[in-house]
């Protein structure tokens, strides 16, 4: 199937062939039509697989008649919920890509960074807006942006929205939208909050699932270092000396993590970047500008942080930590070997991980090959290592002579 077939019209094709897409993925084959027939839709499909394309296109096809209005007299028609910054940035990019041959106009809102410029913009009038749901709230109080004729709500990665706190924010978003509106809903996974948000906010949806999220990415050679906690460190640094080369994006549990992480490869000469939570919107897409630019090849990012960005020709993943939830390991290691280029995989996994192994073969089917030859192997015996508590020095039980004298007490 090629894009002709999608019924798009043909300065959106236009566009979609400069940007060297020929045919659609299967995401975009399956949603696209539902889309332009005015339905409801939730799909569910992993990142990577094309998925922006499929509610950017049929958009720009449906809000294309009414594209000459005057600049002033714009109204937000459509409308993207986006959970992270650099998400909303890369939806806001690919709109502005496929409307390249039309009068449409887009713009993105997010919060880290003035409120001033994007006053501005809104003012200024548009028809799709890209928003983070905090800085859309923000500035809807302000009375600056008005959601009443917005006739296409897309709600993006919703699984992240809900572990990042957002479904209320995106609940109260969608009541300030007019009722009769066309809604989809992409998400990665669909847990049962999810679930529940798309049963109370759809009418009639169609479903289209895509790749489940239990097939782990076929071009990706995966790998399973058991090591001691203490030795990771020094295993991956062993990894990237003989083993790992090319770009490779590193991911850790905790913002703590990364920065140690980030710390210790730059001691040892390695040109690396992060991305977490706590950096500001700058620093984050500066350190992603330099690695998609090759300046720098080491990425370390949260699985937050790292969510939806777009990052091409990656030749490496690397799970310092592994996740803890199944799903999130798919999606990392799915980061690699894209567009039919090969990539590999690498997690390190210490004695009080191995349950989280365990549900990751589990969910994926594959049992992932084990390397031992290297220099830091886990004993197969090793206990997860339990904090205590210190209790305190003296002997329980040990009282002073006062105390042990039996007193007569007042209560």
């Amino acid at each position: 199937m090629s894009f002709k077939d999608l019924k798009l019209n043909k300065p959106i094709l236009r566009a979609v062939a400069e940007a060297g897409y020929d045919q659609p993925t299967l995401v975009q084959e399956r949603t696209i039509p539902k889309v332009l027939e005015h339905k409801d839709i939730i799909t569910s499909a992993q990142t990577g697989t094309g998925k922006t394309a499929a509610f950017a296109l049929p958009i720009l096809q449906l809000l294309f008649d009414r594209q000459d209005a005057k600049k002033k007299e714009k109204t937000i028609k459509a409308m993207v919920v986006s959970p992270t910054r650099e998400l909303a940035i890369q939806i806001a990019k690919n709109f502005k890509t496929y409307a390249s041959y039309t009068n449409l106009r887009t713009a993105v809102i997010y919060g880290g960074t003035s409120i001033e410029p994007q006053k501005d913009i809104l003012a200024k009038g548009l028809d799709i807006l890209v928003a983070t749901p905090g800085r859309l709230l923000d500035l809807h109080k302000q009375d600056l942006i008005n959601l009443d004729y917005v006739e296409i709500l897309v709600l993006d990665e919703a699984d992240l929205m809900l572990d990042m706190g957002f479904i209320d924010d995106v609940k109260k978003i969608e009541r300030l939208c007019p009722e009769q509106k066309q809604t989809l809903l992409f998400s990665a996974t669909m847990p049962y909050k999810v679930e529940q948000l798309a049963t109370s906010i759809l009418t009639e949806p169609e479903r289209i699932e895509v790749t489940p999220t239990s097939s782990a990415a076929k071009n990706v050679g995966q790998v399973l270092y058991y090591v001691p906690k203490r030795k990771k460190m020094e295993l991956c640094l062993h990894l990237l000396r003989h083993t790992i080369k090319g770009s490779i994006l590193i991911f850790r549990r905790t913002k703590f993590g990364v920065d140690k992480l980030h710390n210790k490869l730059l001691d040892h000469g390695y040109k690396a970047e992060r991305l977490h939570g706590n950096r500001s919107q700058n620093e984050r897409q500066n350190a992603l500008a330099d690695f998609k630019r090759g300046k720098v090849n080491i990425l370390i990012a949260t699985d937050v942080a790292a969510r939806g960005i777009d990052i091409n020709e990656l030749d490496a993943v690397i799970n310092f930590d592994l996740p803890n939830v199944p799903e999130t390991y798919v999606h990392r290691i799915g980061r690699t070997g894209r567009a039919g280029e090969f990539g590999n995989a690498y997690s390190l996994c210490s004695a009080d991980e191995k349950s989280y192994i365990k549900t990751i073969q589990q969910l994926i089917n594959v049992q992932i090959p084990v390397e031992v030859d290297h220099p830091f192997p886990l004993d197969p015996k090793a206990k997860p290592s339990v904090h205590k508590k210190k209790g305190s020095k003296y002997k329980k039980g040990r009282k002073g002579k006062g105390s042990k004298q039996k007193k007569k007490r007042w209560y």
